[in-house]
């Protein structure tokens, strides 16, 4: 990973590190070296020279900031969007069940708005709008509770077998003689 834990740059940081670029712009404007580039700005000389590089293809625009890589993918009108399929349900977006997985959800987010994710952006987005993984109760259609609780009060009772108490004497392994 680029940055400790993969958490990339806070907004302040990157305005840092933006300035320390433009200033090395004005120090190769000056005529100055890579090396005494990188001492005075205490950076590495091969970031400097990318920089350098990129100040003679694209000028000042070359070294300046692009912006978060993180910005959100979908507007707030997109979001609201997505919101009220997902009430929809997963049948009516041709799904054989009512589950929303991530990958389906990953999947209606393309096909609605042509924005790709990832599985885990997709748990991260769903997360910051207040949606949670919901586990689906198992339980077959068919089941019928009353005869459930009747069981394990009547029937189960006779069929569990009472535990027997060891003693001394009543091992049923034999021990091998001696000689």
């Amino acid at each position: 990973m680029r940055y400790a834990q993969g958490r990339g740059l806070t907004d302040a940081e990157r305005v840092a590190r933006e300035r320390a670029r433009l200033e090395a712009v004005a120090r190769f404007e000056a005529g100055e070296t890579n090396r005494a580039v990188a001492a005075v700005l205490r950076v590495t000389d091969r970031s400097v020279e990318r920089w350098r590089r990129q100040w003679r293809e694209a000028g000042q625009a070359g070294v300046s900031s692009k912006g978060s890589p993180g910005r959100p993918k979908l507007f707030a009108v997109q979001m609201a969007r997505l919101e009220r399929e997902l009430e929809r349900g997963a049948l009516a977006h041709g799904w054989s069940d009512q589950r929303w997985t991530l990958a389906r959800v990953k999947n209606l987010i393309g096909r609605l708005f042509h924005v790709s994710y990832t599985v885990e952006g997709t748990w991260r987005l769903l997360k910051r709008h207040g949606w949670s993984w919901q586990q689906p109760a198992r339980r077959a259609i068919e089941r019928d509770d009353d005869a459930v609780e009747r069981w394990k009060k009547e029937v189960w009772p006779r069929v569990r077998a009472p535990r027997r108490r060891a003693t001394a004497g009543s091992s049923s392994r034999t021990r091998p003689a001696s000689r």
